[in-house]
């Protein structure tokens, strides 16, 4: 395993504490969030919560604060 990869399959992160949105609602269109900044990955990973063993993506704590302010000051479109 190397620490700088951006993306990771989800099962390599299996201590990872994935969690969703609680304004998600049990819904099926969610992403799962954990934050590895303390561990040897030092980033946030993002999952699909329909496919947890498939692909996670890996941000960096610097990007991923001004796209969560983003979001909730509004500033992003709706899909």
């Amino acid at each position: 395993m190397t620490t700088d990869a951006r993306t990771l399959i989800a099962r390599d992160l299996v201590h990872a504490n994935w969690f969703k949105s609680s304004y998600s609602s049990n819904g099926t269109n969610c992403v799962e969030v954990a934050d590895l900044s303390t561990s040897a990955y030092g980033r946030i990973a993002i999952r699909d919560s329909k496919d947890p063993d498939g692909p996670a993506l890996l941000v960096s704590p610097d990007g991923w604060a001004p796209f969560i302010t983003a979001v909730a000051d509004g500033r992003l479109p709706a899909a």
